[in-house]
C-alpha cells in the first residue's frame, strides 16, 4: 500500500527531495554532455570523385579531414589529415565549413559566422592546411 501511495504523491506533483535532487543532476549531466558533442561539424568535399569528410571544432575552427583508403587484405583504412599551416586553432568564435558547388573541388571554406572571414582549406602534403582569413 505505500507503494501505492507514493505513486499517487508522484502523480499529485509531490517527490521526495532525494528523488528531485537526483532528476536535476541526471539533467544537468545530459545537457553538458549535449553541450560537448556538438563541438564539431561535418562536410564532405564537393569534389564527385573524392571520399574526403572535413571536421571542423566550431568553437575554435580547427580542421582536420579523413577519407577511406585501400588496404590489401582488409577492409580498408581510415586516412586522416591533421591539422598543418593554418587549420589549427582559432580565434575563439563560432565557425563552419561550407563546401562551394565546383564539381572538382577538392577542398572547403572555414567560415566565421560572427566576422563574416572565410579561408579555403585542403589536403596537402598529409595534412589539412588553410589560408588566411580574410572578409
Amino acid at each position: 500500500m505505500g507503494s501505492i501511495l507514493d505513486l499517487r504523491n508522484l502523480r499529485a506533483g509531490f517527490s521526495p527531495p532525494g528523488l528531485r535532487r537526483g532528476a536535476l543532476v541526471l539533467m544537468m549531466i545530459c545537457v553538458a554532455g549535449g553541450a560537448r558533442a556538438a563541438n564539431y561539424a561535418f562536410l564532405s568535399a564537393p569534389e564527385i570523385d573524392l571520399n574526403r569528410v572535413y571536421r571542423i571544432d566550431r568553437e575554435t575552427g580547427e580542421v582536420g579531414a579523413c577519407q577511406y583508403g585501400l588496404k590489401e587484405g582488409s577492409v580498408g583504412v581510415t586516412l586522416c589529415y591533421p591539422p598543418g599551416d593554418g587549420a589549427s586553432a582559432q580565434e575563439p568564435g563560432e565557425y563552419a565549413l561550407v563546401a562551394s558547388h565546383h564539381q572538382h573541388e577538392g577542398g572547403v571554406f572555414r567560415v566565421d559566422v560572427h566576422t563574416g572571414k572565410m579561408s579555403i582549406c585542403y589536403v596537402l602534403n598529409e595534412a589539412v592546411v588553410c589560408t588566411p582569413q580574410a572578409r
